[in-house]
Protein backbone atom coordinates (compact mmCIF):
# COMPACT_ATOMS: atom_id res chain seq x y z
CA UNK A 1 0.00 0.00 0.00
CA UNK A 2 1.67 3.21 -0.59
CA UNK A 3 1.44 5.98 1.29
CA UNK A 4 1.71 9.84 1.05
CA UNK A 5 4.87 12.38 2.03
CA UNK A 6 5.03 11.87 5.74
CA UNK A 7 3.19 9.08 6.39
CA UNK A 8 0.48 10.63 8.15
CA UNK A 9 -2.54 12.29 9.10
CA UNK A 10 -0.94 15.46 7.31
CA UNK A 11 -1.29 13.96 3.45
CA UNK A 12 -4.60 15.14 4.27
CA UNK A 13 -4.46 18.43 2.57
CA UNK A 14 -5.08 21.56 4.62
CA UNK A 15 -4.64 19.72 8.04
CA UNK A 16 -2.16 20.90 10.48
CA UNK A 17 -1.47 19.52 13.74
CA UNK A 18 -0.40 21.23 16.74
CA UNK A 19 0.81 19.66 20.51
CA UNK A 20 1.57 21.54 23.61
CA UNK A 21 3.50 18.80 25.94
CA UNK A 22 4.64 19.08 29.34
CA UNK A 23 7.24 15.68 29.69
CA UNK A 24 8.16 16.77 33.85
CA UNK A 25 4.56 16.05 34.50
CA UNK A 26 3.35 13.64 31.87
CA UNK A 27 0.42 15.26 30.06
CA UNK A 28 -0.46 16.88 26.73
CA UNK A 29 -2.63 18.61 24.23
CA UNK A 30 -3.28 17.56 20.39
CA UNK A 31 -4.78 19.99 18.00
CA UNK A 32 -5.92 19.15 14.80
CA UNK A 33 -6.86 22.38 12.73
CA UNK A 34 -9.34 21.32 9.24
CA UNK A 35 -9.72 23.39 6.29
CA UNK A 36 -12.70 24.98 5.87
CA UNK A 37 -16.10 23.40 4.82
CA UNK A 38 -15.08 19.64 5.44
CA UNK A 39 -17.35 17.04 6.83
CA UNK A 40 -17.00 16.14 10.29
CA UNK A 41 -18.68 12.94 12.20
CA UNK A 42 -18.02 10.94 15.32
CA UNK A 43 -18.66 7.64 16.82
CA UNK A 44 -18.25 6.96 20.61
CA UNK A 45 -18.03 2.90 22.09
CA UNK A 46 -15.96 2.94 24.64
CA UNK A 47 -17.99 3.23 28.15
CA UNK A 48 -16.43 5.80 30.36
CA UNK A 49 -15.95 9.26 27.44
CA UNK A 50 -14.79 12.58 28.05
CA UNK A 51 -16.07 15.10 25.67
CA UNK A 52 -17.76 18.08 24.28
CA UNK A 53 -19.69 18.91 21.24
CA UNK A 54 -19.66 15.25 20.03
CA UNK A 55 -23.46 15.21 19.55
CA UNK A 56 -23.15 17.99 16.85
CA UNK A 57 -21.06 16.09 14.60
CA UNK A 58 -23.97 13.16 14.15
CA UNK A 59 -26.15 12.49 11.23
CA UNK A 60 -29.26 14.89 12.47
CA UNK A 61 -27.13 17.61 13.88
CA UNK A 62 -26.74 21.20 12.80
CA UNK A 63 -23.46 21.61 12.22
CA UNK A 64 -21.96 20.10 9.01
CA UNK A 65 -18.20 20.28 10.03
CA UNK A 66 -16.29 21.11 13.00
CA UNK A 67 -13.07 23.76 12.76
CA UNK A 68 -10.70 21.83 14.97
CA UNK A 69 -10.77 18.90 16.79
CA UNK A 70 -9.11 18.55 20.47
CA UNK A 71 -7.33 15.33 22.00
CA UNK A 72 -6.57 16.07 25.43
CA UNK A 73 -4.79 14.41 28.50
CA UNK A 74 -5.42 15.58 31.92
CA UNK A 75 -8.73 13.39 32.46
CA UNK A 76 -12.21 15.60 32.16
CA UNK A 77 -10.17 18.76 33.37
CA UNK A 78 -8.64 18.87 29.94
CA UNK A 79 -12.00 19.51 28.37
CA UNK A 80 -10.98 22.93 28.54
CA UNK A 81 -8.09 22.84 26.27
CA UNK A 82 -10.41 23.56 23.79
CA UNK A 83 -11.19 27.04 25.10
CA UNK A 84 -8.14 28.00 24.08
CA UNK A 85 -8.31 26.59 20.54
CA UNK A 86 -11.99 28.12 20.18
CA UNK A 87 -10.06 31.59 21.21
CA UNK A 88 -7.33 31.40 18.74
CA UNK A 89 -9.93 30.61 16.06
CA UNK A 90 -12.45 33.46 17.15
CA UNK A 91 -9.01 36.45 16.55
CA UNK A 92 -9.06 34.97 12.89
CA UNK A 93 -12.49 35.27 12.58
CA UNK A 94 -13.38 31.27 11.79
CA UNK A 95 -16.55 29.56 13.03
CA UNK A 96 -19.88 28.81 12.30
CA UNK A 97 -21.40 32.27 11.23
CA UNK A 98 -23.36 33.78 13.93
CA UNK A 99 -25.79 36.87 13.61
CA UNK A 100 -22.86 38.10 15.43
CA UNK A 101 -19.87 36.67 13.82
CA UNK A 102 -18.36 33.21 13.89
CA UNK A 103 -18.38 30.98 16.70
CA UNK A 104 -15.81 28.32 16.56
CA UNK A 105 -16.75 24.79 16.28
CA UNK A 106 -14.25 22.34 18.42
CA UNK A 107 -15.26 19.10 19.63
CA UNK A 108 -12.56 17.60 22.00
CA UNK A 109 -11.96 14.01 23.67
CA UNK A 110 -9.81 13.26 26.52
CA UNK A 111 -7.71 10.73 28.24
CA UNK A 112 -6.72 9.68 31.26
CA UNK A 113 -3.00 9.85 32.29
CA UNK A 114 -3.02 11.12 35.55
CA UNK A 115 -1.56 7.41 36.89
CA UNK A 116 2.11 8.61 36.29
CA UNK A 117 3.86 11.88 36.54
CA UNK A 118 1.90 14.56 38.14
CA UNK A 119 -1.77 14.82 38.11
CA UNK A 120 -2.23 17.99 36.41
CA UNK A 121 -4.46 19.11 33.31
CA UNK A 122 -3.77 20.88 29.85
CA UNK A 123 -5.57 23.82 30.44
CA UNK A 124 -6.88 26.48 27.68
CA UNK A 125 -3.57 28.07 26.87
CA UNK A 126 -1.94 24.86 26.08
CA UNK A 127 -5.04 24.67 24.19
CA UNK A 128 -4.02 28.29 22.36
CA UNK A 129 -0.21 27.14 22.25
CA UNK A 130 -1.00 24.30 20.45
CA UNK A 131 -3.11 25.57 17.66
CA UNK A 132 -0.77 28.47 17.33
CA UNK A 133 2.40 26.25 16.33
CA UNK A 134 -0.15 23.82 14.24
CA UNK A 135 1.97 22.57 11.00
CA UNK A 136 1.21 20.63 8.17
CA UNK A 137 5.34 19.56 7.67
CA UNK A 138 6.02 17.08 10.00
CA UNK A 139 4.10 15.32 12.94
CA UNK A 140 5.56 14.42 15.58
CA UNK A 141 5.05 10.81 17.52
CA UNK A 142 5.53 8.84 20.40
CA UNK A 143 5.18 10.63 23.50
CA UNK A 144 4.10 14.71 22.44
CA UNK A 145 1.03 16.16 22.94
CA UNK A 146 -2.32 14.17 24.21
CA UNK A 147 0.21 10.91 23.90
CA UNK A 148 2.47 12.46 26.44
CA UNK A 149 1.24 10.54 29.73
CA UNK A 150 -0.05 7.82 27.64
CA UNK A 151 0.03 4.24 28.75
CA UNK A 152 -1.13 0.67 27.91
CA UNK A 153 -0.90 -2.80 29.06
CA UNK A 154 -2.48 -2.35 32.57
CA UNK A 155 -4.35 -4.99 33.36
CA UNK A 156 -2.24 -5.86 35.96
CA UNK A 157 -1.85 -2.16 37.11
CA UNK A 158 0.27 0.72 36.07
CA UNK A 159 3.52 -0.71 37.52
CA UNK A 160 3.53 -3.24 34.66
CA UNK A 161 2.15 -0.84 32.28
CA UNK A 162 4.19 0.22 29.11
CA UNK A 163 4.22 3.57 27.20
CA UNK A 164 1.45 4.70 25.16
CA UNK A 165 1.67 7.76 22.47
CA UNK A 166 1.03 9.23 19.16
CA UNK A 167 1.19 7.02 15.80
CA UNK A 168 0.08 8.08 11.89
CA UNK A 169 -0.39 6.49 9.19
CA UNK A 170 -1.98 7.25 5.62
CA UNK A 171 -2.52 5.62 2.52
CA UNK A 172 -3.14 6.49 -1.25
CA UNK A 173 -6.01 4.74 -2.88
CA UNK A 174 -7.16 5.51 -6.76
CA UNK A 175 -11.03 6.55 -8.27
CA UNK A 176 -11.93 5.43 -11.55
CA UNK A 177 -10.72 7.91 -13.26
CA UNK A 178 -7.30 7.40 -12.05
CA UNK A 179 -7.21 10.36 -9.44
CA UNK A 180 -5.10 9.89 -5.94
CA UNK A 181 -7.37 10.13 -2.36
CA UNK A 182 -5.54 9.80 0.85
CA UNK A 183 -7.35 7.93 3.83
CA UNK A 184 -5.08 8.79 7.31
CA UNK A 185 -5.58 8.45 10.78
CA UNK A 186 -4.16 9.76 13.65
CA UNK A 187 -4.30 7.64 17.35
CA UNK A 188 -3.46 8.39 20.82
CA UNK A 189 -3.05 5.09 22.22
CA UNK A 190 -3.79 5.26 25.70
CA UNK A 191 -5.66 1.47 25.94
CA UNK A 192 -6.28 -0.54 29.45
CA UNK A 193 -6.11 -3.89 26.47
CA UNK A 194 -2.70 -5.25 25.09
CA UNK A 195 -1.49 -4.46 21.81
CA UNK A 196 -1.44 -6.37 18.63
CA UNK A 197 0.25 -5.91 15.06
CA UNK A 198 -2.95 -6.73 13.10
CA UNK A 199 -0.82 -8.26 9.88
CA UNK A 200 1.20 -10.85 12.21
CA UNK A 201 -1.24 -11.11 15.14
CA UNK A 202 2.05 -11.02 17.24
CA UNK A 203 1.55 -9.05 20.65
CA UNK A 204 3.82 -6.64 20.74
CA UNK A 205 3.08 -4.85 24.39
CA UNK A 206 1.55 -6.55 27.23
CA UNK A 207 2.05 -6.46 30.88
CA UNK A 208 5.47 -6.56 32.15
CA UNK A 209 6.64 -9.62 33.87
CA UNK A 210 8.96 -9.41 36.76
CA UNK A 211 11.93 -9.92 34.73
CA UNK A 212 11.07 -9.78 31.24
CA UNK A 213 8.50 -10.42 28.31
CA UNK A 214 5.07 -9.88 29.32
CA UNK A 215 1.99 -11.45 31.47
CA UNK A 216 -0.16 -13.78 30.27
CA UNK A 217 -3.47 -11.50 29.94
CA UNK A 218 -5.83 -13.97 29.11
CA UNK A 219 -5.25 -16.40 31.38
CA UNK A 220 -5.87 -14.03 34.00
CA UNK A 221 -8.84 -12.35 32.81
CA UNK A 222 -10.33 -15.68 32.51
CA UNK A 223 -9.27 -17.25 36.07
CA UNK A 224 -9.79 -14.38 38.31
CA UNK A 225 -6.28 -13.28 38.47
CA UNK A 226 -6.32 -9.96 37.86
CA UNK A 227 -4.41 -7.71 40.81
CA UNK A 228 -4.95 -3.95 39.54
CA UNK A 229 -7.18 -2.30 41.80
CA UNK A 230 -10.82 -1.43 40.43
CA UNK A 231 -10.44 1.87 39.88
CA UNK A 232 -7.47 1.18 37.58
CA UNK A 233 -9.72 -0.72 34.67
CA UNK A 234 -11.42 2.64 34.42
CA UNK A 235 -8.50 5.01 33.53
CA UNK A 236 -7.97 3.79 29.69
CA UNK A 237 -9.22 5.20 26.31
CA UNK A 238 -7.75 5.45 22.87
CA UNK A 239 -8.92 8.53 20.62
CA UNK A 240 -8.36 8.21 17.05
CA UNK A 241 -8.99 10.94 14.23
CA UNK A 242 -9.45 9.50 10.86
CA UNK A 243 -9.81 11.68 7.56
CA UNK A 244 -10.00 11.21 3.88
CA UNK A 245 -9.36 14.20 1.28
CA UNK A 246 -12.60 12.90 -0.53
CA UNK A 247 -15.94 14.18 -0.80
CA UNK A 248 -18.70 12.79 1.72
CA UNK A 249 -21.80 13.60 3.11
CA UNK A 250 -22.82 13.81 6.98
CA UNK A 251 -24.20 10.25 6.71
CA UNK A 252 -20.70 8.75 4.78
CA UNK A 253 -18.42 10.56 6.94
CA UNK A 254 -20.24 9.18 10.48
CA UNK A 255 -20.06 5.55 8.79
CA UNK A 256 -16.60 6.57 8.29
CA UNK A 257 -15.89 6.96 12.09
CA UNK A 258 -18.00 3.82 12.72
CA UNK A 259 -16.30 1.34 10.42
CA UNK A 260 -13.04 2.98 11.79
CA UNK A 261 -13.74 1.46 14.93
CA UNK A 262 -13.03 -2.01 13.44
CA UNK A 263 -9.31 -1.35 13.77
CA UNK A 264 -9.48 -0.78 17.43
CA UNK A 265 -10.77 -4.56 17.72
CA UNK A 266 -7.93 -5.60 15.15
CA UNK A 267 -5.04 -3.99 17.79
CA UNK A 268 -6.33 -3.97 20.69
CA UNK A 269 -7.30 -6.73 23.13
CA UNK A 270 -9.45 -6.01 25.21
CA UNK A 271 -10.99 -3.06 24.12
CA UNK A 272 -14.15 -0.95 24.17
CA UNK A 273 -14.37 -1.98 27.76
CA UNK A 274 -16.88 -0.33 30.40
CA UNK A 275 -13.67 1.92 31.95
CA UNK A 276 -12.78 2.86 28.35
CA UNK A 277 -13.77 6.26 26.48
CA UNK A 278 -12.72 4.89 22.81
CA UNK A 279 -13.76 7.67 20.59
CA UNK A 280 -13.03 8.21 16.81
CA UNK A 281 -13.19 11.44 15.11
CA UNK A 282 -13.74 11.53 11.46
CA UNK A 283 -13.27 14.08 8.98
CA UNK A 284 -13.48 14.42 4.83
CA UNK A 285 -12.18 17.35 2.70
CA UNK A 286 -14.05 17.24 -0.01
CA UNK A 287 -10.94 17.43 -2.72
CA UNK A 288 -11.87 13.95 -4.62
CA UNK A 289 -15.03 12.88 -5.56
CA UNK A 290 -15.50 9.17 -5.09
CA UNK A 291 -17.14 6.61 -7.24
CA UNK A 292 -18.88 3.40 -5.69
CA UNK A 293 -16.30 1.39 -5.75
CA UNK A 294 -13.67 4.31 -4.97
CA UNK A 295 -15.97 4.55 -1.72
CA UNK A 296 -15.75 0.78 -0.65
CA UNK A 297 -12.54 0.72 -1.18
CA UNK A 298 -12.31 3.86 1.18
CA UNK A 299 -14.38 2.45 3.98
CA UNK A 300 -12.70 -0.93 3.94
CA UNK A 301 -9.25 0.94 4.37
CA UNK A 302 -10.67 2.61 7.56
CA UNK A 303 -10.09 -0.09 9.98
CA UNK A 304 -6.28 -0.64 8.15
CA UNK A 305 -5.21 2.80 8.85
CA UNK A 306 -6.78 2.67 12.51
CA UNK A 307 -5.05 -0.40 13.26
CA UNK A 308 -1.86 0.43 11.45
CA UNK A 309 -1.47 3.92 13.93
CA UNK A 310 -2.46 2.51 16.46
CA UNK A 311 1.09 0.23 16.02
CA UNK A 312 2.68 3.05 14.89
CA UNK A 313 2.44 5.10 18.30
CA UNK A 314 3.42 2.03 20.26
CA UNK A 315 6.46 1.09 18.44
CA UNK A 316 7.47 4.78 18.04
CA UNK A 317 7.28 6.15 21.64
CA UNK A 318 10.06 6.36 24.37
CA UNK A 319 9.46 5.82 28.17
CA UNK A 320 8.55 8.62 30.09
CA UNK A 321 8.36 8.74 34.05
CA UNK A 322 9.42 5.17 34.97
CA UNK A 323 7.30 3.50 32.64
CA UNK A 324 9.33 1.79 29.72
CA UNK A 325 8.20 1.23 25.90
CA UNK A 326 7.51 -1.91 24.64
CA UNK A 327 11.22 -1.59 22.94
CA UNK A 328 13.09 -0.64 25.72
CA UNK A 329 11.37 -3.09 27.38
CA UNK A 330 11.92 -6.57 25.19
CA UNK A 331 15.87 -5.30 24.30
CA UNK A 332 16.92 -4.36 27.91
Amino acid sequence: MNSGRTNSILDITGIRVGNWTDSVSATGSTVIMLPENSASGVDVRGGAPGTRETDLLRVNGHIVGANAFVLSGGSAMGLSVADGVSQYLRELKIGYETSVGPVPIVPAAILFDLGIGDAISPDAEAGYHAAEVATDLQLERGSVGAGTGATVAKLFGIDHALKGGIGSISIRLKNETGELFTIAALAVVNALGDIYDYQTADRIAGPRSSESGFLDTADALLNHKLPAKPAELNESTTLVFVATDAKLDSIEVNQLASIAHNGFAQSIWPVHTQGDGDLVFSAATGLVQLDPQASLALMTHAPLVVASAIRDAVINTEGLRGVPSAKEWLNQ
